[in-house]
C-alpha cells in the first residue's frame, strides 16, 4: 500500500522544519566555537582593530567616534550584551563586544 503525501503536508513540514532547526543550533553557540580575533592577524591590523574601544587612538583613527564599538555595528553577529560573537568582517573569528575597527557601521 503506498501512500501520497499531499502538497499542503509537505509544506506544513518544511516550514515547521525551518522554524525549529534554527532554535536546536543557537548563534551563541557557534560564535563560542569561533577563537578570538588577534589583534595581530594582519587583516585586523590594516583595519586597526583593538580588543577595548576605550583605547583606540582617536589622532590615528579620525573615523572613531565616542561611543563606537563592535556591541553596536552592523557587522557584529550578537547581541550587544553578548561577551564575544562571530563578526562578518573577520570570518571564521568571533570579536568582542567592546572592539573597534575602521569596518564600523553603527547598527540602526
Amino acid at each position: 500500500m503506498s501512500r501520497t503525501i499531499a502538497r499542503r503536508d509537505f509544506l506544513k513540514c518544511a516550514l515547521a522544519s525551518a522554524v525549529v532547526i534554527p532554535a536546536l543550533s543557537p548563534a551563541d553557540a557557534m560564535a563560542a566555537d569561533l577563537p578570538l580575533l588577534d589583534p595581530t592577524d594582519s587583516v585586523a591590523q590594516s583595519l586597526g582593530f583593538v580588543r577595548d574601544a576605550s583605547k583606540v587612538d582617536a589622532s590615528a583613527n579620525p573615523t572613531f567616534k565616542p561611543g563606537q564599538y563592535c556591541g553596536v555595528c552592523t557587522q557584529y553577529q550578537g547581541k550587544a550584551s553578548d561577551a564575544a560573537a562571530g563578526c562578518s568582517i573577520y570570518a571564521g573569528h568571533s570579536v568582542p563586544s567592546r572592539g573597534w575597527c575602521t569596518a564600523f557601521v553603527q547598527r540602526s
